[in-house]
């Protein structure tokens, strides 16, 4: 088997595993962009609080994300959906604990503003937990529900 083809068992080689993580950041890239766009829309617009926004807008990000991650990042489409929808349930509903719990410490500790205050809460979260837990975890070729396979 050459180095850079997938196998049946979902193994990458490292050119593969490149474009699985540059694929991962752009999909990350887009799910920020709404995320971002629902948070000043709520705050500017709909006049919430900052923090009562984040979750809205975590909430949105994390559905664009999911969809592309399981049509465009990892290409698991073809796997549980149920088995990954409560993995990653898991995951999101534990990231956006972290990302309002690190809104709320950005605003009341140093006084950021809350647009640098999401950038950085975010930025933290999506490289501590998010990254991690999507690529060996919610999205694993390997194992738990993402054995199942047709034909």
């Amino acid at each position: 088997m050459p180095p850079h083809s997938s196998s049946a068992s979902g193994r990458l080689g490292a050119p593969s595993r490149f474009w699985e993580w540059i694929r991962h950041h752009a999909t990350a890239v887009i799910a920020t962009i709404v995320d971002y766009s629902v948070l000043v829309g709520s705050v500017e617009v709909g006049h919430l609080g900052p923090v009562a926004a984040t979750p809205i807008a975590a909430a949105s990000g994390a559905a664009t994300s999911f969809t592309l991650n399981r049509h465009f990042t990892y290409r698991v489409a073809d796997r549980s959906l149920p088995g990954q929808l409560w993995r990653y349930a898991l995951v999101s509903g534990c990231s956006l604990g972290l990302n309002t719990l690190g809104m709320y410490l950005s605003l009341r500790v140093p006084h950021m503003h809350y647009f640098p205050a999401r950038v950085a809460t975010s930025t933290i979260v999506s490289n501590v937990w998010n990254y991690p837990l999507m690529r060996f975890f919610v999205f694993n070729q390997n194992g738990g529900t993402a054995r199942r396979r047709s034909g």
